[in-house]
């Protein structure tokens, strides 16, 4: 990644993030974009999202957003300056879902897990 991606990848997820807030679809939970990787032509993004729930409540989130990608796409396309808009692809942030299982498991075991 260079120090453009990485701006043009902070600025696209902070623009889904305020545009997932809007969408209405009853598969999506409490949802948070993570963060966003772009190829280094910037034809293709891959979303990273987090969410709260079991694995079908993820594979829910994973539909509505991939549903929803035109339309975040389009977001993009109004508030980020680019030449192309990069094709959104959606994938789950499996760094905070082992993260999450992780806690549960140490406050199983009375570690305590993260403070809250």
């Amino acid at each position: 990644m260079t120090l453009r991606t990485d701006r043009v990848g902070e600025a696209i997820r902070e623009v889904i993030a305020a545009a997932v807030a809007d969408l209405t679809d009853p598969r999506l939970g409490l949802v948070s974009i993570t963060g966003v990787d772009i190829a280094p032509d910037m034809a293709n993004a891959v979303v990273y999202f987090s969410t709260l729930g079991d694995e079908a409540g993820i594979d829910a989130t994973g539909a509505a957003l991939t549903a929803a990608a035109g339309r975040l796409q389009r977001a993009v396309a109004r508030e980020v300056r680019l030449k192309r808009t990069p094709r959104l692809r959606f994938e789950v942030d499996h760094g905070v879902v082992e993260g999450e299982r992780i806690d549960a498991v140490l406050r199983e075991l009375g570690g305590g897990g993260v403070a809250r």
